[in-house]
């Protein structure tokens, strides 16, 4: 993970605390890491912050009870 990498997790990883303010942190981080790691090996990186940021969402989302 590069700096900027890292930097977009994080941020990502506070919208979503602030988002799903009912949800663990560690359930949030986890969602995140694994949404990082989906797309890790991709040659071309340049919309990894916004997918990441989706694929987290999505997760989360279904962890959400309706």
């Amino acid at each position: 993970m590069t700096r900027d990498e890292g930097c977009c997790t994080s941020t990502t990883s506070s919208t979503a605390n602030v988002r799903y303010p009912d949800l663990p942190r560690e359930s949030i981080e986890q969602a995140v890491h694994s949404a990082h790691e989906h797309f890790a090996n991709r040659k071309v990186r340049d919309f990894d912050p916004l997918l990441v940021e989706r694929l987290a969402r999505e997760k989360l989302q279904a962890l959400v009870p309706t």
